[in-house]
């Protein structure tokens, strides 16, 4: 699981666990003052769900909360959800290690 590799490598991890709405998955990022929120879908609602939590995010001033995504995500529709948002995607097959380390280069340490 993708949670335990991040706690692993130092980072918080805060799960919020399965079928979360957008409106649940922004409050909770913004009431546990994240840095980053990972969405994963296998559904095929991808081109609905990660654009409205960016959406929501900035709506509630939290802009500077990165959004990644990852799941079953055909290349075809992720250009889109770059533009509107997601800041980076990771498909079948992506190494924990890779992830890891994408959250670490674009994430600011904190004090």
């Amino acid at each position: 699981m993708l949670a335990l590799a991040l706690r692993d490598a130092g980072m918080e991890v805060i799960y919020t666990g399965l079928r979360q709405t957008p409106e649940q998955i922004v409050a909770a990022a913004i009431q546990e003052d994240v840095d980053v929120v990972g969405l994963s879908c296998l559904s095929g609602a991808h081109n609905y769900l990660f654009p409205r939590v960016v959406e929501l995010l900035r709506e509630q001033g939290a802009s500077d909360i990165m959004v990644l995504g990852g799941g079953i995500i055909p290349e075809s529709d992720v250009p889109e959800l770059k533009a509107k948002g997601t800041q980076e995607i990771f498909g079948p097959g992506a190494s924990t290690t890779d992830i890891v380390r994408y959250i670490e280069a674009h994430v600011p340490k904190r004090a």
